[in-house]
């Protein structure tokens, strides 16, 4: 799922590249924007804006103009544990519902359902050609954008690789149309609890709301990365000394495909919770938009599905019991990482200093163009996941500081949770930070080096979308 973490397999970049990449782990680099926020509180002065009720969406803005001094109350090193504490219980909500995602999520995983329907396809367009490709990564967009697949995917890349090398393909054919179908769909992130849903929820906007851009983004990425792959496939069926991975291919690309015959068959019990998961995803809709669903309804919803599914493939109470447990254990980093992140708000909210940075950073691009502002924000949070690379994390620590910006220099809050899940999702398939990217080289034994070369790009075409996309979405108020 979306909770991306940083992991070591033995295709790791060279020793300089990788100890240049070297990264303390994602809580600690929490805990020291934590600290650092606190040695604001003495730094910066203290001050807030007037806020007023939005008619048109009911939220609490801030008003230009009407940031005033309070009295300076600094936070202290002693205060900063109980601080973390605070946001741990102040994100509860949200924190309880990634448990019970985690959970739900692992009970459909472990019916065997997501393996049988892509060996059903896989089999089935093994000899189509070139069209196996968007087919591919269309599929796996489907695990991208609703169950935040991620680091899951390393399991289907040698799917993937058996099906491209059965064309005249190579393994990074085989990997990226697996890899980046997933990550298309996480980016899109239609209907993505972990990254749009939690960035929505700290927008106080509409959960999956405003879906049909994402819709749109996400029609327009799988197109592109087709295009891409199919262009590196057919070259490499015309001369496979031209693929990136040419040495692999002369080693080990030769009678891999017996594991095929070995992968699940879609039975009776996988067609129920097909049915099931996509009649729950239309109740889900329904509920969202027409009941106003939030965390608590949206944590039941969740709940109940994973014991229909549960049902449905003939488990007892206790296969159900112990599936969930499994999932809730294996989201437990991604669901502290969010209520931990929020001890940086609460830091910045005791010391009333969370508007002084605002009205700082406002300051600094109030008189630049709205455009330049937009894209200010967007490169800044494609920077930020190089260094927070869990999604829900990232949410949690920056946008509490993007949303009241995004009401100073008029852009929706809508458009502020895009810009979010773009500078979320662009960059997971080329840093060596991210569990998906490094899981999967270790599958498909492709060198870093050698699948950089080949995603670079393609990430620039990605980051050239993504920002087409964030400059739209502020020109019609999205």
């Amino acid at each position: 799922m979306s909770t991306k973490s940083t992991v070591e397999f033995s295709t790791d970049p060279p020793s300089k590249f990788k100890s240049f990449f070297k990264m303390p782990h994602t809580l600690v680099i929490i805990i020291f924007i934590i600290l650092a926020s606190a040695l604001l509180t003495y730094i910066l002065p203290a001050g807030e804006f007037d806020r007023v009720e939005d008619k048109e969406t009911g939220n609490k803005v801030a008003v230009e103009n009407t940031f005033h001094s309070v009295d300076q109350n600094p936070v202290s090193i002693i205060e900063v544990p109980l601080a973390i504490v605070h946001g741990l219980t102040s994100a509860s909500d949200v924190v309880f519902f990634i448990f019970i995602i985690g959970g739900v999520f692992q009970i459909i995983n472990s019916t065997g359902t997501i393996e049988a329907v892509t060996a059903r396809v896989g089999k089935t367009f093994m000899n189509r050609g070139l069209v196996v490709i968007p087919i591919f990564l269309t599929l796996f967009s489907i695990g991208g954008f609703t169950m935040g697949m991620s680091a899951e995917v390393m399991a289907f890349v040698p799917i993937g690789i058996a099906i491209a090398r059965s064309l005249g393909y190579d393994a990074v054919t085989g990997t990226a149309m697996v890899m980046l179908g997933a990550a298309s769909g996480f980016t899109a992130g239609l209907l993505n609890p972990f990254n749009v849903g939690i960035a929505q929820s700290i927008a106080e906007i509409p959960l999956f709301s405003g879906m049909w851009l994402r819709a749109i983004l996400l029609v327009v990425l799988l197109a592109v990365t087709s295009l891409y792959i199919m262009r590196y496939a057919k070259k490499v069926k015309r001369d496979p000394s031209l693929g990136l991975a040419y040495e692999l291919e002369q080693t080990e690309g030769k009678g891999k495909l017996d594991f095929m015959t070995s992968l699940p068959q879609l039975k009776l019990t996988h067609y129920f919770t097909i049915l099931a998961i996509v009649l729950g995803f239309g109740v889900l809709i329904w509920g969202v938009s027409q009941k106003g669903w939030w965390m608590e309804e949206l944590a039941a919803f969740f709940l109940s599905l994973g014991i229909i599914v549960g049902f449905l493939s003939r488990y007892g109470p206790s296969k159900i019991a112990s599936e969930f447990v499994i999932g809730a254990k294996e989201i437990t980093f991604g669901a502290f990482i969010v209520g931990i992140a929020k001890g940086v708000v609460v830091v910045l909210e005791q010391g009333a200093v969370i508007d002084s940075v605002v009205n700082g950073l406002f300051t600094t691009i109030e008189h630049l163009p709205t455009q330049i502002q937009v894209m200010g924000i967007y490169i800044v949070q494609n920077i930020m996941n190089v260094f927070i690379t869990s999604g829900t994390g990232q949410a949690a620590t920056t946008m509490p500081i993007l949303v009241p910006l995004a009401d100073l220099i008029n852009v929706t809050r809508q458009t502020t949770v895009l810009i979010f899940q773009l500078g979320d999702g662009l960059s997971n398939c080329i840093l060596p930070t991210s569990a998906m990217l490094m899981g999967s080289l270790a599958v498909s034994r492709i060198k870093y080096q050698e699948w950089v070369k080949f995603f670079w790009p393609l990430l620039f075409i990605w980051t050239v979308i993504g920002a087409v996309f964030v400059l739209i979405a502020d020109a019609i108020q999205y």
